[in-house]
């Protein structure tokens, strides 16, 4: 298809060998430096679709360091995405890639930058403030790429866009690339492109939507969801599971819940910091946990290998938040389950959903924790129950063993307290030292040291009536000493003093 050597063996080292439809009619017309309009459902490979075009023609490095490609997308998560697949194909070319987003300080990128970079992918409002502070030269920009448009358009950012690209020449090439494409965006992206050619790699329709991926609506109740999505996570042949919610709320609580219930989960949503989101991401690529609870956010352009169920915990907003949902699963040629759980509220809303993809679901059947069809439908045990193991910390596997060894160490050390019992404390009562239970068959043994100890000691003799629990005073009084002696007018300390107003 005229791609180069160099990218073709870089990207068959990832186990890439085979296009997408999205790809084979794409690559001829980018290859060319015609503008395109590419539209194909999300999982069918749209990133190498411009990627790969925009590497050949300018990929090369050059002496000034300045960026030749740019790629604007609407979320953070998507570009670190969008930017390590770029790097993966680029390798045989020695080409510098860098990702310029929000949440991260300035002054890496800015480094980055200055030693000099060929591609750039960044999200809208950190390149403009690195456009207008001089440190990202756009004025060589001869490829552009606005991945998912119709996300970055109603996200609010079309003032950015619009500002990015009255800085760029008027002589490149400019792709857009989405996997929905209402009539308003197509309007709005025609006046970006040159003559366009609009690309449609398959009928985004039913049976385009999610065609290996099997749906599954219930009507659940609120107070019953937790639950139900609890013996949901452990349906037969579970893999790594993502859970969408509206709300960044309830993604914080859902996780929370889950933890609790003893599941390896983690979070991804907007109240959490950068840094805690690519962890978060990072836990749930690498398998340290397998369930993944997130808003909308992560829903766009986040390739996860291996997601086997997609859990959509409140019902999307609308058909394109569906079908991004879903999309998640089912990618690359693999099988997948999406399960919709609809509230009574949102019933209006999820027909108009099920009427516009035409999924045939209207009214999705009443369903509970323990209703046979639903242990049916996703193969879960008849004796599952809402927890699985004791309370874990999300993302974390250390703390797995610290229940057992507690439990363990709390039978083993039971005798631990009667040791610490048998520590001698002093108690005063009416004035005088009262002594502990133990001390007094100690006090032939303790009474000769403690009488030498101190010796200088007027009261010495006086106290020896005491008994062998004198000896606890006298190491108290230690603190004291200094020319108080045993005398009974010290008010320092009020137990001593008293005790020696009485001997006196």
């Amino acid at each position: 298809m005229g791609v180069c050597p160099e990218i073709v063996e870089a990207l068959a080292a990832n186990g890439i060998e085979r296009t997408f439809a999205i790809q084979e009619l794409t690559l001829p017309l980018a290859l060319n430096g015609e503008d395109v309009i590419g539209q194909a459902r999300t999982g069918t490979g749209k990133t190498l679709g411009f990627g790969v075009p925009l590497l050949q023609r300018l990929g090369t490095p050059t002496e000034d360091g300045t960026p030749r490609a740019l790629v604007v997308v609407p979320t953070r998560e998507l570009c670190l995405q969008v930017a390590k697949d770029i790097e993966g194909a680029s390798k045989g070319l020695g080409t510098r890639v860098v990702s310029i987003y929000g949440g991260r300080p300035y002054e890496q990128q800015i480094a980055a930058l200055q030693t000099g970079v060929e591609f750039v992918v960044g999200t809208p409002g950190r390149l403009l403030d690195l456009a207008q502070q001089g440190h990202l030269v756009l004025a060589k920009i001869g490829g552009l790429v606005l991945d998912e448009a119709d996300e970055m358009l109603d996200l609010g950012f079309l003032p950015d866009v619009e500002r990015i690209l009255g800085m760029l020449p008027d002589k490149r090439q400019t792709m857009l690339f989405s996997a929905t494409m209402p009539g308003p965006i197509i309007t709005l992206a025609r006046t970006f492109l040159t003559q366009p050619t609009h690309i449609r790699a398959e009928q985004v329709d039913a049976s385009a939507i999610g065609e290996r991926t099997a749906q599954f609506v219930y009507r659940a109740h609120a107070l019953d969801k937790v639950e139900l999505l609890a013996r949901t996570l452990q349906a037969a042949d579970r893999g790594p599971t993502m859970v969408f919610t509206r709300t960044k709320r309830t993604a914080s609580k859902v996780s929370e819940e889950l933890a609790e219930r003893g599941f390896k989960v983690g979070a991804v949503h907007g109240d959490l910091g950068q840094g805690a989101r690519e962890h978060a991401l990072k836990a749930f690529r690498t398998g340290r946990i397998d369930v993944l609870v997130c808003t909308d956010v992560a829903a766009r352009g986040i390739d996860v290998t291996g997601v086997t169920h997609v859990v959509n915990y409140q019902c999307p907003d609308d058909a394109k938040t569906y079908i991004h949902r879903i999309g998640r699963t089912g990618r690359a040629g693999k099988t997948g389950i999406a399960i919709t759980l609809v509230d009574w509220d949102d019933l209006p809303k999820w027909k108009l959903i099920s009427d516009d993809l035409g999924l045939g679901a209207p009214e999705p059947p009443e369903t509970y924790s323990n209703s046979p069809h639903l242990l049916r439908d996703l193969g879960i045990p008849e004796d599952a129950t809402g927890r699985v193991a004791r309370r874990r910390r999300p993302a974390e596997e250390e703390d797995e063993n610290a229940p057992e060894e507690t439990a363990e160490t709390s039978s083993e050390n039971a005798d631990r307290p009667r040791k610490r019992r048998n520590r001698s404390r002093t108690r005063s009562r009416g004035g005088e030292v009262v002594s502990g239970p133990g001390e007094k068959a100690a006090g032939s043994d303790t009474a000769g040291p403690e009488s030498s100890d101190d010796g200088g000691s007027a009261d010495a003799s006086g106290e020896d009536g005491e008994g062998g629990g004198s000896s606890r005073p006298r190491r108290r009084r230690r603190r004291g000493r200094g020319g108080r002696g045993s005398g009974g007018g010290d008010e320092a300390q009020a137990a001593v003093a008293a005790n020696g107003a009485g001997e006196d």
